[in-house]
């Protein structure tokens, strides 16, 4: 004859399964959990717009629905055939008798020497950094998004590919084309040594062209971003539509 178990019976058995496993759920609760080993990292193409540094003398331009479509824009105009040919020919036998000029009034004030490491930042097809080491600065080098060796290499400003202290000296026409202005100087500032300087020539007269991302009206919100450096001279230019030349200085580290 088949037994069926009795209620009450049925009823211990599930009391004594509970309080066995007890002691499992507590350990379980209670001890400490693994940490999470997910590494996260973050590039320039994870900014947003709340990094984006906007005021009244330096508003940032509309449009840009991600960093991608900012970046693809500047390449439609690095990458321009067109363009690229005329950088190299006509413009190159025009622009670098100029940034020569420039850079050499710089060496007259100490600002640079033939032992700098220069960077010259946005440099297309390298029209500065031919100037440099024609005015003896040989450790030069150029930067942007297209590579032009022997003298541009690979880089996004917003994201230097340079270790930290690595130049002496930096140069860049292109603030204007900076999505993310604060971002532009914190990575000079970054790559700079201490006591190194770096020079911008930026237009304040004049709106730039349709490629630039920002507008700057004055000199005050680069003197703010500027955090880590004092302003060391502003003195007008022409600069193939650039009208201002500002140039700081990297502060050395504190002593305590």
């Amino acid at each position: 004859m088949k037994i069926t178990p009795t209620k009450p019976f049925i009823l211990r058995c599930f009391l004594i399964s509970l309080f066995l496993s007890l002691p499992f759920l507590f350990l379980h609760l209670f001890s400490p959990q693994p940490p999470n080993h997910t590494i996260t990292t973050t590039t320039t193409k994870d900014l947003t717009t709340s990094s984006k540094t906007t005021s009244k003398d330096l508003t940032i331009r509309p449009g840009y629905s991600s960093y991608e479509t900012y970046i693809q824009r500047q390449l439609n105009k690095t990458l321009n055939p067109k363009l690229r040919k005329i950088w190299t020919t006509r413009d190159w036998n025009r622009k670098i008798p100029i940034f020569a000029k420039f850079f050499s009034e710089l060496k007259d004030k100490n600002l640079l020497t033939k032992t700098s490491k220069a960077l010259c930042i946005g440099a297309r097809v390298g029209q500065e950094v031919e100037a440099l080491r024609r005015n003896g600065v040989v450790d030069s080098i150029g930067m942007d998004l297209v590579p032009y060796p022997p003298l541009v290499v690979k880089g996004d400003f917003h994201n230097q590919p340079f270790d930290n202290d690595t130049f002496d000296f930096e140069f860049s026409n292109v603030f204007d084309h900076a999505l993310y202005p604060q971002k532009f100087v914190a990575e000079i500032e970054r790559t700079l040594k201490p006591n190194g300087v770096c020079v911008l020539h930026v237009a304040l007269s004049r709106r730039a062209d349709k490629y630039s991302a920002n507008d700057l009206y004055s000199v005050q919100p680069l003197v703010e971003l500027f955090k880590n450096s004092v302003l060391l001279h502003v003195r007008g230019v022409d600069g193939f539509g650039l009208d201002t030349e500002v140039a700081f200085r990297k502060k050395p580290p504190r002593r305590f």
